[in-house]
């Protein structure tokens, strides 16, 4: 979506100035937004922590920005992922090894989008001062989009429990 120079990502409702990129094939997003996504990535790849912050950022973008052309393991995986995050306190790297062992399943339901994406955004993320106050915020959309997904909360609950 354009107007006055800038686009507006479906996914988020984040407006970017508009730099004529194409949309990602799998998100719903704009592609200026995507790029915003992959700084984030950056950062948080950079950190090397051992608590991988990395995985809930990759969950996050994902349940938010869910696409048609998404594969039903993205959108599941996203889904668990915010799951075991925030109401079970994992860490990034727990939630990738339970991405790990559950990852051979091949029957995952395609999960519409949600309606309500969150109130959060990569950019409000990137734009916080200090490391700390990223990673703090990080946590806070992770939470947000977790909500806005009420209608899957049993669907992930009892797929997650079925592999622990």
């Amino acid at each position: 979506m354009t107007g006055s120079n800038f686009v507006v990502g479906p996914g988020c409702g984040q407006s970017q100035p508009d730099r004529d990129l194409d949309p990602p094939e799998r998100y719903n997003a704009t592609g200026e937004y995507l790029e915003t996504y992959f700084d984030l990535t950056c950062w948080t790849l950079v950190r090397q922590d051992g608590r991988f912050v990395h995985q809930h950022a990759v969950d996050a973008y994902a349940a938010q920005h869910v696409g048609e052309r998404m594969r039903p393991i993205t959108t599941a995986f996203a889904l668990i992922g915010l799951y075991l995050a925030v109401e079970r306190g994992y860490t990034g790297r727990q939630v990738q090894l339970v991405h790990m062992k559950i990852g051979r399943r091949r029957d995952w339901p395609r999960l519409e989008p949600p309606k309500d994406r969150g109130e959060l955004t990569v950019m409000d993320i990137l734009l916080a001062a200090t490391d700390a106050k990223k990673e703090e915020m990080l946590m806070r959309p992770t939470a947000s989009v977790r909500q806005t997904r009420e209608d899957r909360h049993r669907w992930v609950r009892e797929t997650t429990e079925k592999v622990q």
